[in-house]
């Protein structure tokens, strides 16, 4: 049970980097965020009622953390580049800062989110019961 949960904190980890190679839009972003949440907090209320009922504080706490990182990660996804065309010498500079920017903003919450989905998967790990 202990590769199937982690299985499916590694395919959220997955879903989310493809969709930020794809040079997805914001909304599409925070939609697999969204996703791979559900996902996590839904196989969390899966393992609590199968296996874990005397450790419920435990799971809902990490169904609270996984809730806190979705929202983290989707405020995450909604920056700005806070800088104007007319700021630059023309518009090539401007286009090639504000792609530095945001690849730079997205490495930053791949990066973010994929230790803490792995943090959530290691806790979730931890509560299951071990093979006999």
């Amino acid at each position: 049970m202990r590769y199937i949960l982690y299985l499916s904190a590694l395919l959220a980890n997955i879903h989310l980097y493809y969709t930020l190679i794809i040079m997805a839009s914001k909304r599409q972003i925070k939609k697999a965020i969204q996703n791979a949440c559900g996902d996590i907090a839904g196989e969390c209320i899966f393992a609590e009622s199968a296996f874990g009922a005397d450790k419920r504080e435990e799971w809902d706490s990490i169904i609270i953390d996984t809730a806190l990182l979705q929202q983290e990660a989707v405020n995450r996804v909604s920056n700005k580049f806070g800088k104007k065309v007319k700021e630059f010498a023309n518009r090539k500079e401007y286009n090639k800062a504000r792609r530095t920017f945001f690849k730079q903003c997205e490495k930053e919450l791949s990066e973010y989110f994929r230790a803490e989905v792995e943090n959530i998967a290691k806790r979730m790990n931890e509560l299951m019961p071990s093979k006999k």
